[in-house]
Protein backbone atom coordinates (compact mmCIF):
# COMPACT_ATOMS: atom_id res chain seq x y z
CA UNK A 1 0.00 0.00 0.00
CA UNK A 2 1.31 3.44 -0.67
CA UNK A 3 1.30 6.48 0.99
CA UNK A 4 0.56 10.01 -0.23
CA UNK A 5 2.38 11.88 2.25
CA UNK A 6 5.80 13.78 2.99
CA UNK A 7 8.06 10.63 2.33
CA UNK A 8 6.36 10.44 -1.18
CA UNK A 9 7.14 14.19 -2.24
CA UNK A 10 10.64 13.30 -0.97
CA UNK A 11 10.72 10.08 -3.20
CA UNK A 12 9.84 12.22 -6.42
CA UNK A 13 12.00 14.95 -5.31
CA UNK A 14 9.17 17.81 -4.56
CA UNK A 15 9.73 17.16 -1.00
CA UNK A 16 11.20 21.33 -0.80
CA UNK A 17 8.03 22.75 -2.28
CA UNK A 18 6.14 25.11 0.23
CA UNK A 19 3.54 23.33 2.96
CA UNK A 20 0.60 24.75 0.67
CA UNK A 21 2.29 23.61 -2.78
CA UNK A 22 2.79 20.53 -1.22
CA UNK A 23 -1.33 19.72 0.17
CA UNK A 24 -2.00 21.10 -3.67
CA UNK A 25 -0.11 18.50 -5.68
CA UNK A 26 -1.03 15.72 -3.27
CA UNK A 27 -4.69 16.61 -3.83
CA UNK A 28 -4.10 17.27 -7.53
CA UNK A 29 -1.73 13.86 -7.78
CA UNK A 30 -4.32 11.69 -5.58
CA UNK A 31 -7.00 13.03 -8.06
CA UNK A 32 -5.49 11.64 -11.24
CA UNK A 33 -5.18 8.32 -9.70
CA UNK A 34 -9.04 7.81 -9.07
CA UNK A 35 -9.38 9.15 -12.51
CA UNK A 36 -6.75 7.08 -14.15
CA UNK A 37 -7.61 3.92 -12.00
CA UNK A 38 -11.36 4.38 -12.64
CA UNK A 39 -10.69 4.50 -16.61
CA UNK A 40 -8.82 1.52 -16.48
CA UNK A 41 -10.73 -0.39 -13.97
CA UNK A 42 -13.79 0.32 -16.32
CA UNK A 43 -12.61 -1.69 -19.41
CA UNK A 44 -14.20 -4.22 -19.89
CA UNK A 45 -16.77 -3.68 -17.49
CA UNK A 46 -21.07 -3.77 -18.64
CA UNK A 47 -22.74 -0.82 -18.34
CA UNK A 48 -24.58 -2.84 -15.37
CA UNK A 49 -21.46 -3.56 -13.49
CA UNK A 50 -20.23 -0.08 -14.09
CA UNK A 51 -24.01 1.63 -12.54
CA UNK A 52 -23.86 -1.52 -9.26
CA UNK A 53 -20.38 -0.22 -8.67
CA UNK A 54 -21.34 3.53 -8.74
CA UNK A 55 -23.34 3.15 -6.45
CA UNK A 56 -21.83 2.09 -3.77
CA UNK A 57 -19.47 5.54 -4.37
CA UNK A 58 -22.23 7.55 -4.29
CA UNK A 59 -23.39 5.87 -1.13
CA UNK A 60 -26.63 4.61 -2.45
CA UNK A 61 -27.68 2.11 0.14
CA UNK A 62 -30.56 0.60 -0.84
CA UNK A 63 -27.98 -0.96 -3.55
CA UNK A 64 -25.49 -1.64 -0.73
CA UNK A 65 -27.44 -3.39 1.77
CA UNK A 66 -29.36 -4.98 -1.23
CA UNK A 67 -25.70 -6.53 -2.41
CA UNK A 68 -24.22 -7.24 0.61
CA UNK A 69 -27.03 -9.72 1.80
CA UNK A 70 -26.61 -11.63 -1.18
CA UNK A 71 -23.02 -11.71 -1.13
CA UNK A 72 -21.18 -11.07 1.85
CA UNK A 73 -24.04 -11.48 4.47
CA UNK A 74 -21.20 -12.50 7.09
CA UNK A 75 -19.32 -9.41 6.14
CA UNK A 76 -19.04 -8.28 9.84
CA UNK A 77 -16.91 -11.34 10.40
CA UNK A 78 -14.53 -10.15 7.49
CA UNK A 79 -11.21 -9.61 8.43
CA UNK A 80 -11.12 -6.76 5.77
CA UNK A 81 -14.52 -5.29 6.99
CA UNK A 82 -13.05 -4.90 10.16
CA UNK A 83 -10.12 -3.26 9.20
CA UNK A 84 -11.47 -0.93 7.15
CA UNK A 85 -14.13 -0.35 10.34
CA UNK A 86 -10.96 -0.03 13.16
CA UNK A 87 -8.70 2.27 10.58
CA UNK A 88 -11.93 4.26 9.75
CA UNK A 89 -12.33 8.21 11.05
CA UNK A 90 -14.12 9.14 13.99
CA UNK A 91 -16.84 11.27 11.04
CA UNK A 92 -17.06 7.64 9.16
CA UNK A 93 -20.56 6.66 9.89
CA UNK A 94 -21.39 3.29 9.48
CA UNK A 95 -22.97 3.43 5.97
CA UNK A 96 -19.45 4.84 4.81
CA UNK A 97 -17.79 1.94 6.24
CA UNK A 98 -20.08 -0.60 4.94
CA UNK A 99 -20.21 0.82 0.91
CA UNK A 100 -16.35 0.95 1.38
CA UNK A 101 -16.46 -2.39 2.23
CA UNK A 102 -18.95 -3.14 -0.53
CA UNK A 103 -16.74 -1.32 -3.11
CA UNK A 104 -13.62 -3.25 -2.02
CA UNK A 105 -15.14 -6.95 -2.17
CA UNK A 106 -16.59 -5.69 -5.87
CA UNK A 107 -13.47 -5.11 -6.99
CA UNK A 108 -12.08 -8.41 -5.54
CA UNK A 109 -15.30 -10.01 -7.59
CA UNK A 110 -15.26 -8.45 -11.18
CA UNK A 111 -11.88 -6.81 -11.38
CA UNK A 112 -9.65 -9.18 -9.16
CA UNK A 113 -6.19 -7.74 -10.85
CA UNK A 114 -7.26 -3.66 -9.25
CA UNK A 115 -4.69 -3.93 -6.78
CA UNK A 116 -1.85 -4.40 -10.06
CA UNK A 117 -3.83 -1.90 -11.43
CA UNK A 118 -3.62 0.49 -8.90
CA UNK A 119 0.22 -0.16 -8.09
CA UNK A 120 1.22 0.47 -11.65
CA UNK A 121 -0.86 3.52 -12.61
CA UNK A 122 0.54 4.84 -9.20
CA UNK A 123 4.10 3.97 -10.92
CA UNK A 124 3.65 5.91 -13.90
CA UNK A 125 1.98 8.65 -12.48
CA UNK A 126 5.46 8.92 -10.08
CA UNK A 127 7.38 8.26 -13.18
CA UNK A 128 5.78 11.75 -15.40
CA UNK A 129 6.34 13.35 -11.69
CA UNK A 130 9.80 12.52 -11.64
CA UNK A 131 10.71 13.18 -15.42
CA UNK A 132 8.74 16.48 -15.32
CA UNK A 133 9.47 18.25 -12.11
Amino acid sequence: MFQLDENFLQQVGLGDLPESQKNEFLAYFREQLEVRVGTKLSEGLSDAQLSEFEAFIDRNMDVTNRWISERAADYQNDQVYQKLKAGAPESASDNDILAEYASLRWLSLNRPDYRDVVAATMEELRQEVVKNK
